[in-house]
């Protein structure tokens, strides 16, 4: 029997006006978007609707954004039948994961992400980091590569077979970026981020996010979540509380990933959120798979 598996897109898909037309136009979605806006101390609704831009592209705005949409839209999707069989997601996404799985509720859940954004943020201020998208090389060799780097630079999103995201300080990326190309990488792109997001420079995040998780009731999950650390499924609440610590500085292996979901009889994948980063991704993995997109209204009016 085929399967069905939720995903759910990371940082940089958001953009200004996102989830606007879901608040106004049903209201059901307006219910879970004030159920989730009515238990944070700042003023998302805002932020996400209106912008400004660099307001929203500020990684504590950004993550929970990101998360808050994802949410409402896998809820408005489960409210007219459609259930998972598991659920990943990418980067932050994988929170809109635990939210859809049902380790926590819809408002802990944004709520987590609002400490994780506001960790991530603080740290990456203190260090002056990156990341770069590394085009045409296989993962193993540019592993292997980065060995020869003076430096902290590490391999941390493994995006797809011929995408690579490295992550470290700016100097070791830079470094990494030419003698990556001089080996056959097709091309290197240092990205417009604000830190090197799951790197191990990032390790004094996943300690702040180790002590908020006692504020939390984690439940064991109705839906297993695939993992980004290991792209292992797990469903108890101790295993999704080791992945959020480790998570935050440890890879994204969204090939594996997908290759895990396929290998479980996933034939379909619903897209949760904001933009199209996965679909894309998941085509380059896996032909076969049929990726649906969830962003908008009429997507949902299409899916019946």
């Amino acid at each position: 029997m085929s399967k069905i598996a939720f995903v759910f897109p990371g940082q940089g898909s958001q953009y200004v006006g996102m989830g606007k037309d879901l608040y106004e136009n049903d209201i059901d979605a307006k219910k879970y978007f004030d159920e989730i806006f009515s238990k944070l101390d700042f003023d998302l609704k805002s932020i996400m609707f209106y912008g400004p831009e660099d307001e929203l592209k500020k990684t504590k705005n950004t993550q929970p954004a990101i998360v808050a949409m994802s949410l409402v839209l896998e809820r408005l999707l489960k409210d007219r039948g459609i259930a998972p069989n598991f659920v990943a997601g990418h980067s932050v996404g994988e929170y809109s994961a635990i939210g859809s799985s049902g380790f926590l509720t819809l408002d802990e859940t944004v709520k987590l992400t609002v400490a994780r954004g506001k960790a991530m943020n603080d740290i990456a201020e203190k260090i002056d980091g990156g990341m770069a998208a590394i085009i045409g090389m296989d993962s193993e060799k540019i592993k292997e590569l980065l060995l020869e780097v003076d430096g902290i630079v590490e391999a941390v999103n493994f995006n797809e077979p011929n995408q690579t995201v490295i992550a470290g300080t700016k100097q070791a990326i830079e470094l990494a970026c030419v003698i990556l190309k001089e080996n056959g990488a097709k091309r290197a792109i240092p990205l417009v981020v604000s830190g090197p997001f799951h790197s191990s420079l990032m390790k004094p995040a996943g300690e702040i996010l180790k002590d908020e998780l006692v504020n939390y009731n984690f439940k064991i999950a109705k839906y297993p979540l695939i993992t980004n650390t290991q792209a292992e499924f797990i469903i108890e609440p101790k295993d999704i509380k080791d992945e959020i610590y480790f998570q935050s500085f440890g890879p994204v292996k969204w090939v594996d990933t997908i290759r895990n979901l396929k290998e479980n009889g996933v034939t379909t994948i619903y897209e949760i959120g904001a933009g199209k980063v996965l679909a894309g991704l998941i085509k380059k993995i896996d032909k076969e798979i049929i990726v649906k997109n969830v962003e908008k209204l009429e997507d949902l009016s299409n899916l019946m």
